[in-house]
């Protein structure tokens, strides 16, 4: 069967008009990569020139599996002559052929956020600057949005409105460190993620012959997840387009949320003002998911003025409603997710991989965490800490980055004393000290002591010596060997391996297995790598610098239950999807509550984390959560009150705090949970009790209530929080110096207060 005739209507047109400026709206689970894919494959049967073909996307993953797909249309070998990746793959390759043209080395080296940090740190700490008041996470961002706007170290220090700001912080020196930081990775032949899209902005801008190469090249560009796109990215791909316009951008502007990494929903939104011509196409029937998931979505997201108006429908069956459960604590919310897990799992035979708990902070993963850990449910987090970012990885990927760049400041500094070779830190900030001094690198410091000296003792200077020949040693073999030979070679040669192997320890064993593991990915990426005869250290090195979560999954994290952010989630599916921690400040944030457009972010994420589900999607939340060690009383979000009434069903127990009383959103529901239909019972009054029966014993389990002040003999003075079992068996008790504690009413000995 011809691969067109699998399109819909709207599918298929937006695959054959390809000439000129257009904007494909792709709802939630439309099937948009299929358009793209298709589009570029029917773009080479018309006989378009696959190297006249650019295709952006926000993944390295779904660029692999879109030149996959497109490889079983038009053949392997033709499918690798598109130039496809994400935006920072494609533009690191074009500023490597051009480095020269802005003084770097092609062989630049791509500061990770770890590095861009340690080298932030050292700046501040040269400044002698206060570090609580400069924290380098906080002008990081700063620099960060500064490059995303195409704001150089220069221009910034000249706008008076960002000095200004900077002054009414509290931090008016922020200028300086982004001079000191741009001339540092500079000196370090180093670009952070950032620089590879604003260095490119550069080179076009003073190189115009450069740009009309590129924009005679790329013929035919198509941007996927059009609505992330940045400033920055708008300009290049603004810039590329102008000759042919042949501009061809995908995405969903109900699915903007990345405001805080930069994205302008305005890209997307003002296309149709950039090109006045451009043709339209939305693809508006959801494969993914029910009826009353597509629904619900929609009730919600309808709330949002600045929009593209459109109407997501499917035809796949009505489905289950979706269930809001009501919890007293953020642990019982953790506990109660895991449960509800567990038994649609056996029910439903299904795998560990069909579920996915997601949520609005990382923070909030522990209490889900502990309650997996104990029933011995697999899980995965996304965005912990990655394979590559492992301190013993970091480390030899230092000596790989070194051997093929010796200026790189941040990987010299790393391994000049791993393994430990007595050269101590306040050698190595000496080194530092002469290198500003001089201007120059803290190579250039230690391989030339007589044109740059420096107070250093010459037997630690001899020690630097050796490091530096080693170094060299490594470097001769670059072009000899390939990555895996030369990189298992630097492994032995540096002593991390025999260092990690002499570690008998749990955490040494491990530590070696991981290196064993990079070694291995280093044989299979010279192995796969079919596109070069020779795959060098520097290919890797650049493949690795350029990989993001998405791309770090490994095998044997398969079968997992999920948990992850709602940013983390898009573009990904799950049988069952469980968006937790739905109350006021948040999800929505309180941060994102001062205008209309940080609010509609907030409402775009929450429609995000609903479509992710396809069979069936669980809202909950807690009317108390821990906050900096203080509970605090908290009422639903807003976002579960938009949903129409008819596609809830309601469970927990009952709420009868703030603002917000979820039985007003659906008062003709039936509330549902193993707290309610329970025989009601006369309590007993507490003044009823015989003297010396308050004291809750094995013999006298007396009803207990919810909210009641206790008396523990080893906690203090607490508050009931939750009960379990008719009559109470267990309950959940706060107290203010150890927190929340469960005790079995039989054994506790609990004096009631009340």
């Amino acid at each position: 069967m011809n691969y067109l005739d699998t399109l819909n209507q709207p599918q298929l047109e937006a695959v054959k008009n390809t000439e000129g400026p257009t904007m494909v709206i792709a709802g939630a689970g439309s099937g948009k990569t299929r358009v793209l894919t298709f589009r570029i494959a029917y773009l080479m049967e018309q006989g378009v020139d696959p190297f006249n073909i650019l295709a952006l996307t926000f993944t390295n993953k779904a660029a692999k599996e879109m030149k996959s797909r497109i490889a079983k249309i038009v053949g392997d070998s033709e499918a690798k002559n598109i130039s496809m990746g994400t935006f920072h793959s494609v533009f690191s390759r074009i500023l490597r052929h051009h480095s020269d043209k802005l003084g770097y080395p092609s062989n630049f080296t791509i500061y990770d956020t770890q590095d861009s940090r340690s080298l932030l740190k050292a700046i501040i700490k040269d400044l002698k600057l206060d570090d609580k008041i400069y924290k380098s996470a906080m002008v990081g961002s700063r620099i960060s949005s500064a490059k995303n706007n195409l704001i150089s170290a220069a221009a910034y220090q000249s706008n008076t409105d960002i000095i200004s700001e900077d002054r009414q912080s509290g931090r008016p020196r922020l200028f300086e460190i982004y001079k000191a930081y741009e001339k540092r990775c500079f000196l370090a032949g180093a670009m952070d993620f950032d620089d590879l899209l604003f260095k490119t902005n550069v080179l076009f801008r003073d190189h115009p012959e450069i740009l009309h190469f590129y924009q005679h090249k790329f013929r035919y560009i198509l941007v996927d997840e059009y609505q992330d796109t940045n400033y920055s990215q708008y300009i290049l791909v603004k810039k590329l387009a102008a000759v042919f316009q042949n501009i061809c951008v995908v995405g969903d502007d109900a699915q903007s949320i990345y405001s805080f990494r930069g994205a302008n929903i305005q890209n997307i939104l003002n296309f149709k003002n950039d090109y006045p011509d451009y043709k339209l196409y939305k693809l508006e029937q959801n494969y993914r998911s029910s009826k009353t998931i597509v629904s619900a979505a929609n009730s919600v997201i309808a709330k949002n003025k600045n929009q593209i108006q459109k109407d997501v429908w499917t035809d796949n069956g009505e489905g289950s409603k979706i269930k809001v459960i009501r919890t007293l604590t953020d642990g019982e919310e953790g506990k109660t997710v895991v449960n509800h897990i567990y038994e649609t799992k056996v029910n439903q035979q299904a795998n560990n991989y069909d579920f996915a708990i997601l949520y609005r902070t990382n923070a909030q993963s522990r209490a889900f965490e502990e309650h997996l850990r104990k029933i011995n449910l697999p899980y995965k987090i996304y965005g912990g800490l990655s394979f590559y970012q492992r301190k013993e990885i970091k480390d030899l990927v230092a000596y790989y980055r070194l051997t093929a760049n010796p200026t790189d400041e941040e990987a010299l500094k790393r391994i000049i004393n791993y393994p430990k070779r007595g050269i101590g830190k306040t050698s190595i900030e000496k080194v530092a000290v002469c290198a500003n001094h001089y201007g120059v690198s803290l190579w250039d410091i230690l391989s030339d002591s007589q044109q740059y000296p420096c107070d250093i003792p010459s037997g630690t200077r001899n020690k630097m010596n050796d490091f530096i020949t080693m170094i060299e040693s490594f470097k001769i073999e670059l072009d000899k060997k390939d990555a895996y030979e030369l990189g298992a070679h630097i492994a032995r040669s540096s002593g991390i391996l025999k260092n990690l192997y002499d570690d008998k320890s749990p955490e040494g064993v491990s530590r070696y297995q991981n290196i064993e593991a990079l070694l291995t990915g280093l044989k299979e990426f010279v192995e796969n790598e079919t596109d070069k005869d020779n795959i060098y250290l520097n290919d890797f090195l650049m493949d690795v610098a350029l990989l993001t979560d998405a791309d770090d999954e490994k095998e044997e994290d398969k079968d997992k239950i999920t948990l992850m952010t709602i940013h983390a989630s898009k573009g990904l599916e799950f049988k069952y999807v469980y968006v937790v921690g739905l109350e006021e400040n948040l999800f929505p944030s309180q941060m994102a509550l001062n205008s209309r457009s940080e609010l509609e972010e907030e409402r775009r994420l929450f429609y995000v984390a609903v479509t992710r589900a396809e069979k069936e999607c669980t809202l909950t939340y807690a009317t108390s959560r821990f906050k900096w060690g203080n509970l605090t009383t908290a009422e639903p979000s807003r976002f579960i009150e938009e949903i129409d009434s008819k596609h809830l069903e309601l469970s927990g127990t009952s709420y009868k705090g703030g603002g917000r009383s979820l039985n007003a959103v659906n008062s003709n529901h039936k509330i549902v949970g193993k707290n309610f239909n329970m025989p009601k019972r006369k309590l007993t009054k507490m003044s009823d009790l015989p003297n010396g029966v308050k004291n809750l014993n094995s013999a006298k389990l007396l009803d207990l209530k919810v909210g009641y002040n206790v008396k523990h003999a080893r906690y203090g003075k607490g508050k009931v929080m939750a009960l379990e079992g008719t009559p109470p068996t267990k309950a959940t008790v706060f107290f203010p110096t150890h927190g929340n504690k469960q005790l079995l009413l039989k054994f506790a000995k609990l004096e009631v207060l009340n």
